[in-house]
């Protein structure tokens, strides 16, 4: 995900980044390792969108499956031919969700396990490996680095950025919702 990215981190600390382009380089790196937790931020909402997806329809499937049980009890063949034909593609939207929520979660933990690499990789950089000075140098703290601080202006944009999502999603969720009704009433 990040191959670019750890190619300049190997550079910087095998000492083949000259000593004047060290500052900007730094500095490229620590804006990447904020966009990538922002990365890591949009597959945890992912995560969690497919999740009440999945939920949702594993509860259809559960109404599916009484309904078919229900016709079974009354002896109506054709309503339960309908239910088992519903329940099977039912179950397979279901499967499919499941998997990709387990790729989802597999996908995240392969990128927080990069941004935590990349992050150390930077401190490393910043202390002075690579650079030939400074050994033995005490790793600085994110603070130091600037990692866990933003400045005004970012930290707005993020924020915004986080709202405008939030409000797609809500969107998107209120659209879907309508039209299961629509689809409900036959419209």
């Amino acid at each position: 995900m990040f191959e670019d990215v750890r190619q300049a981190f190997r550079e910087l600390l095998n000492g083949n980044v000259a000593p004047e382009e060290r500052r900007s380089v730094l500095s490229d790196m620590r804006d990447t390792i904020v966009r990538a937790r922002m990365a890591l931020d949009d597959l945890r909402s992912g995560i969690a969108a497919t999740g009440k997806r999945l939920a949702a329809e594993r509860a259809e499937l559960e109404t599916i499956r009484r309904r078919r049980v229900l016709a079974e009890g009354i002896n109506d063949k054709e309503t339960v031919e309908v239910a088992t034909r519903f329940e099977t593609l039912q179950g397979e939207k279901v499967s499919v969700l499941e998997r990709k929520l387990e790729a989802q979660k597999g996908e995240l933990a392969i990128a927080e396990r990069e941004v935590e690499e990349m992050k150390a990789q930077f401190k490393a950089a910043s202390a002075g490996v690579g650079s030939g000075l400074r050994p033995g140098a005490a790793m600085p703290s994110d603070a130091e680095l600037g990692l866990g601080q933003h400045d005004p202006g970012l930290a707005q944009e993020i924020d915004s950025l986080g709202r405008a999502q939030r409000r797609a999603a809500s969107d998107a969720d209120a659209d879907a919702r309508l039209a299961e009704l629509k689809r409900r009433m036959g419209l």
